[in-house]
């Protein structure tokens, strides 16, 4: 699978899984380049996702991750803040996909349930990095980096903002990354962190008043007094 990118273990075990039936996963235009896809469109790719995983389609895994693979990556890198942390987050959720794909049920979008269990994946390794710290009593802690899709910040900005981050609570932080740096919706958010749609957007508020106040620059009395 040179398309890939990466050695990816799911692989192998994935393809040992006797296949129920086959589900062909026809290319939608989206992702050629073509048109970008109606409601419609996003449903029905999710279900042929959603009934070819259930069927052990290893084609269907692929397409998956051809799809989404680099956006998976680029989220656990910014929850984790490394490359290698990450990879192995992504290569675990589809490990963890396929152990529990019988149990969708389509309260929410397939691709939304995935997601949700790469970020359950990422709070696991950030717990089990916080234990492993505190048993070596190591305070090197290492701050999540952001990585935008698109990149051009200033990297003084950059850092600015990284250090401005870890000044807000989890939940703060993991919803601003969602929205701005990852372009989901609040819908999807909601899906992924298990909240309502009002509460991903109260916490999206709250997060950038936090970091207006540590970013903008106190004004001085003179501009005040104008």
């Amino acid at each position: 699978m040179g398309t890939m990118g990466l050695a990816l273990p799911w692989k192998a075990r994935i393809a040992s899984v006797p296949r129920q039936r086959e589900t062909r996963v026809e290319p939608s235009e989206h992702y050629a380049g073509g048109p970008k896809p109606t409601i419609v469109d996003a449903i029905t790719e999710d279900a042929a996702l959603a009934a070819g995983c259930r069927a052990g389609n290893l084609q269907t895994y692929e397409r998956l991750y051809s799809i989404h693979g680099a956006r998976m990556r680029n989220l656990a890198r910014n929850l984790l803040g490394n490359l290698g942390d990450a990879e192995d987050a992504v290569q675990e959720t589809f490990l963890k996909v396929q152990r529990s794909i019988a149990s969708f049920r389509g309260q929410s979008s397939f691709v939304t349930w995935t997601y949700r269990i790469l970020i359950n994946t990422c709070y696991d390794a950030r717990r089990s990095r916080l234990r492993k710290k505190e048993v070596a009593n190591d305070d090197s802690g290492e701050t999540p980096r952001l990585e935008p899709r698109a990149p051009g910040a200033h990297p003084s900005l950059r850092m600015a903002l990284e250090r401005a981050l870890a000044t807000l609570t989890k939940h703060q932080r993991d919803v601003f990354l969602l929205y701005e740096v990852e372009g989901f919706r609040h819908a999807e958010i909601a899906g992924m962190l298990e909240i309502t749609e009002t509460a991903s957007k109260n916490t999206l508020f709250q997060a950038k008043k936090n970091l207006r106040l540590i970013l903008e620059p106190p004004r001085s009395s003179a501009a005040e007094a104008r």
